[in-house]
């Protein structure tokens, strides 16, 4: 088990080599600290406390200072065990590179919250019939349906009713990473993730996946553009190229090709 901690950016979408568009999550995953290192001989169980991005000096307290120092490090917002996770020593640092292209994570996060909805939104019931009178009440196609049995005069818990909806802590599961920098401190992830723009995220390896998936081909537009670049000036010298072949690899037979024309101009 490995994971990492992050704050969402928000979605956007990349195409394949192929052509495909996929839609990602931008996520920034800046380096983490290991504060904490836990051992089943003096905790009982095997997890790492992972930490990361700065407190206001306004929002720090005293004993935060001293726990935080232990990891030579400054008091952290976003602070998070992940269970099973071994291999690093106190004050270490994790950062993106943890996950490669391919990789199966499970996401963590708190998600939207909706304030008080109704049974339609909240439990997708359906709504009442719109001719006849509804089902009486002031607002009867979207009213409250059967509450079932009610012996004792008393309503049983669990019923589908109206209340508070989103603001709770949601895992998607099973997300494929497209792509990882580490340079840039970025993971992108195919699909959408729990949370609003600039929610932490909890990312760790699925735990109901094994299997890694293939690399997904992204297309690189400045790569592309110099490629077709090179096709209509080949062309010109009657040069034959395959786009399976490397920039490298047609820039130097484009050269070649000027270079022979040059010397059959000078010849003649």
């Amino acid at each position: 088990m490995k994971g990492i901690l992050g704050r969402k950016v928000g979605m956007t979408q990349l195409f394949t080599s192929e052509g495909k568009l996929i839609p990602v999550t931008v996520v920034e995953v800046k380096p983490n600290v290991v504060t904490k290192v836990l051992t089943s001989e003096k905790n009982g169980y095997v997890a790492l406390q992972l930490a990361t991005e700065d407190k206001k000096s306004s929002r720090i307290i005293k004993p935060e200072v001293n726990y935080f120092k232990q990891a030579n490090t400054t008091p952290k917002r976003f602070v998070k065990e992940i269970r099973d996770m071994s291999g690093f020593s106190l004050g270490d640092t994790v950062d993106a590179s943890l996950f490669t292209a391919g990789e199966v994570v499970d996401v963590t996060a708190i998600s939207k919250g909706k304030g008080f909805a109704g049974t339609i939104k909240r439990w997708n019931q359906h709504i009442g019939p719109k001719s006849h009178g509804g089902g009486g009440g002031s607002q009867p196609v979207r009213q409250t349906g059967s509450l079932g049995d009610i012996s004792g005069n008393r309503v049983w818990k669990g019923m589908t009713m109206p209340g508070h909806l989103g603001a709770e802590q949601v895992t998607v599961q099973n997300l494929e990473v497209v792509k990882e920098d580490a340079e840039n401190n970025i993971l992108l992830i195919k699909g959408s993730v729990p949370g609003a723009k600039g929610a932490f995220l909890i990312i760790k390896t699925a735990k109901k996946s094994i299997k890694n998936k293939p690399v997904i081909k992204l297309l690189n537009l400045k790569e592309a553009l110099a490629k077709n670049e090179i096709f209509t000036q080949a062309k010109k010298y009657n040069l034959e190229l395959n786009m399976d072949m490397s920039l490298k690899e047609m820039k130097a037979a484009l050269d070649e090709a000027i270079a022979k024309a040059g010397e059959e101009g000078e010849n003649k």
